[in-house]
């Protein structure tokens, strides 16, 4: 039996250094978004920097350990089968939860997750316990419900006041600063970081100290009682320093300030969160110990008392763990994707969106919008004339296009902001020993600050509003998926036994797997349709490029044509339901690249801005024989699916002809295209014209089945249907194909006369 036990303690070690692999892909947002975002330094000096400050907060053993134990349920009243049980379903839903979050690049807090998978997993065990054992309490006696109330109050007042707090402090701080802060810096700077630095060190006084494993607890409590004494006299110091070091050397002070705030979070990350990971392993090892300490003790009669003392995590455990989230850190690419959701909302220009428009982001918008001129009505124009001065961006872009790619997301105000807000609101709120998730405050101050720094404006507002809703929906959902699978997985255990366990952690394995496959490709999707964003191009590597997505989308719409006039020929459901999601692919392709236009022709050299219309005709065309082909897979999908008559073999003998004649003109474009020769353009053009009668001759064979009634409505509706979309599938794709020609003679004309 206590091998058993032996074997499932290993298991929560194993699934700890899981989590702590997927804990800190998702909290590294935290601390990397204002330091990447505004890119202060190198991305390897950034990195660098934030593992240092995990590795001293590793050294902190404050955090959630007593609401691992016994913060959100009674383990006085458990026995030890029970509560690793409990422990059990806790680890391998949080493995599982945070590495789907991971996986869609949405930040969540990995403090919510463990509460309420320990709530989940004590409730079900609690149910079980109160039909089957006489001696049972009521589940109230089992469960510390106001914990878990507690945190969803900390949810509701986090998003709200952080997102208000960051929102009003940006506004003014670009009210003194504007964006062309530089010379502001001469005359404010010492004391802006003074002010910043002295916070962040609160922060780091308040969030850290009080839990630091090498701290006596009289030096704590000095630090406690006078804290006053210790802001005042930090703020003063510092700002000394930072004038002097103004005056006489060239320190940016805001890369400071923003490099000690990416230490700072690093380290309240790593001292506060690391045990949302390690935790419930390690109170699971005591919990081992404990039974161990008592020999002939039965697992099923044996109450865990031992668990409602104090023990302090052991320092050696809390550094190995903070050495696994660095390496984690350093390697983790989901890590980048939690960051770039964050940052993409937050970054000072449009562009490339990566979420949708929602009704709800809608009217918002256009309440805000309504809201917005009524209170302009009210402001004298000269107030508002000099309010817009303050705010005027027009010298900050043309420093943006000069960097190019290298320019950064949003200026170094606006980040050191995020970081002083974010370090106030964390440690008022922990002085006062209020839940609050850095998940949630750090995320909603840096929406606050890109809502006041115009970077949701009218080309992105609904965009970014859409996604943020979409990250708060992703929190809630937290709690909600957190509390139901580990009830789940509590159950199945308690009912499976072992053998539960061994299922369970292997389906945990399998998910993660596909997941990280999932990740892979959203990863080079994402990617590919972000690259080259700012950077300056010519006409010849936009040819190239175009040359190579042309090719390879009429070669896809070639192929599903045939596949399916060939699944529609053999009532195949399955390869037509494929087909359709090839379509659909082909079309999210054809989109992205058309909405992307507006960047790809501002990124064009001037000598090369009168083959941009070329290249827009191109992109038309492109989508019309997206579409083309998407109106002939979906109705013929659904002819399939609805169990109508099959077509007469006379009519898929001539889709097969017209589709292979199709696919022959097709694969003829795509050479053209591809070696840039156009030489045989009207020979295509004559096969064109040869398909096009042959499509009208079937078209009048159509019309004579009709009239003869050898086919029905439906038949009718959808052949005549094909025809006509194949008609303009090949009338675009040769347009396209005379369009390229253009665009590809007009840029070369402008490259040979550089």
């Amino acid at each position: 039996m206590e091998t058993i036990y032996l074997i499932l303690v290993i298991v929560l070690i194993g699934l700890a250094i899981s989590d702590l692999i997927v804990g800190v892909s998702n909290d590294a947002v935290n601390f990397l978004n204002s330091a990447i975002g505004s890119k202060v330094a190198p991305l390897r000096v950034i990195m660098i920097i934030a593992a240092l400050g995990i590795l001293v907060g590793a050294t902190f053993s404050s955090g959630m350990m007593e609401v691992a134990r016994k913060g959100i349920f009674h383990p006085e009243h458990f026995y030890f089968s029970e509560i690793m049980i409990i422990f059990l379903a806790v680890m391998i839903t949080d493995v599982i939860l945070l590495d789907t979050f991971n996986t869609f690049g949405m930040p969540t807090s990995t403090t919510v997750s463990i509460v309420f998978e320990l709530l989940g997993a004590a409730v079900a065990i609690s149910i079980i316990k109160r039909y089957t054992d006489i001696n049972a309490l009521e589940i109230s006696e089992y469960i510390n419900s106001a914990k878990a109330l507690a945190i969803i109050s900390g949810i509701l007042l986090s998003v709200v006041i952080s997102f208000t707090v960051g929102a009003i402090i940006q506004y003014f701080a670009r009210l003194l600063f504007t964006f062309n802060y530089k010379k502001k810096l001469k005359y404010f700077g010492a004391l802006w970081g003074g002010f910043a630095i002295t916070a962040i060190t609160y922060f780091i006084l308040i969030k850290g100290a009080k839990g630091a494993s090498f701290m006596s607890e009289e030096t704590k409590d000095y630090i406690q009682q006078n804290s006053v004494q210790i802001i005042g006299m930090s703020f003063i110091g510092w700002t000394i320093i930072l004038q002097v070091l103004g005056w006489f050397t060239r320190l940016n002070i805001l890369k400071l300030v923003v490099l000690v705030g990416t230490f700072a979070l690093a380290m309240a990350f790593a001292g506060n969160d690391l045990v949302n990971f390690i935790g419930v392993p390690l109170a699971g090892y005591e919990s081992f110990n404990s039974f161990m300490a008592n020999p002939g003790a039965e697992p099923d009669a044996f109450l865990m008392t031992a668990l409602t003392g104090k023990v302090k995590t052991p320092t050696l455990f809390l550094l190995l763990a903070g050495i696994i989230m660095v390496i984690t850190l350093w390697t983790s690419k989901k890590a980048r994707s939690v960051t770039k959701t964050e940052i993409n909302l937050a970054r000072q220009d449009a562009g490339y969106e990566r979420f949708g428009s929602s009704l709800l982001a809608r009217s918002l918008v256009r309440g805000t919008n309504n809201f917005a001129q009524n209170i302009r009505a009210l402001i004298p124009n000269s107030m508002q004339t000099g309010i817009q001065k303050r705010f005027d961006q027009s010298e900050y872009q043309k420093q943006q296009d000069a960097l190019g790619k290298d320019a950064p997301y949003f200026d170094e105000i606006r980040a050191s902001v995020n970081l002083v807000v974010a370090s106030i609101l964390i440690s008022f709120a922990t002085s006062l020993k209020l839940p609050l998730s850095t998940t949630y405050v750090t995320f909603m101050v840096a929406m606050g600050t890109s809502l006041s720094d115009k970077a949701w404006g009218r080309e992105s507002a609904v965009y970014r509003i859409t996604g943020v809703f979409s990250v708060i929906g992703g929190w809630f959902f937290t709690a909600f998926s957190a509390f139901t699978v580990a009830f789940l997985i509590a159950m199945a255990i308690k009912f499976g036994g072992f053998i539960a366990v061994i299922i369970l952690i292997a389906l945990a394995v399998f998910f993660v797997f596909r997941t990280h496959v999932i990740h892979k490709r959203r990863s080079a999707a994402s990617d590919e349709a972000e690259s080259k964003t700012g950077e300056k191009t010519s006409g010849t590597i936009i040819t190239s490029k175009a040359s190579s997505d042309v090719a390879q989308i009429l070669s896809k719409i070639s192929l599903t044509l045939f596949t399916t006039v060939e699944a529609l020929s053999k009532e195949d459901l399955k390869k037509l339901k494929k087909a359709r999601i090839e379509v659909e692919k082909v079309n999210k392709k054809t989109k992205t690249l058309k909405d992307n236009l507006s960047d790809t022709i501002t990124q064009l050299e001037e000598n090369f801005i009168d083959t941009g219309h070329y290249y827009v005709q191109v992109l038309d065309y492109l989508r019309e024989v997206a579409h083309s082909i998407t109106f002939i897979t979906k109705p013929a999908s659904d002819y399939v699916d609805n169990n109508h008559k099959p077509f007469i073999e006379s009519q898929i003998e001539e889709l097969f002809d017209m589709a292979r004649m199709i696919q022959e003109i097709i694969s003829e474009i795509n050479e053209c295209i591809k070696s840039n020769d156009y030489e045989n353009l009207q020979d295509i053009i004559n096969k064109q014209q040869k398909i096009l009668k042959f499509i009208d001759t079937l078209r009048k064979k159509q019309v004579k089945r009709i009239k003869s009634s050898e086919v029905g409505t439906r038949n009718s509706m959808l052949f005549l249907n094909i025809l006509s979309e194949s008609k303009n599938l090949l009338l675009q794709s040769v347009n396209l194909m005379k369009s390229f020609r253009d665009f590809s003679i007009t840029t070369q004309g402008n490259t040979a006369s550089k």
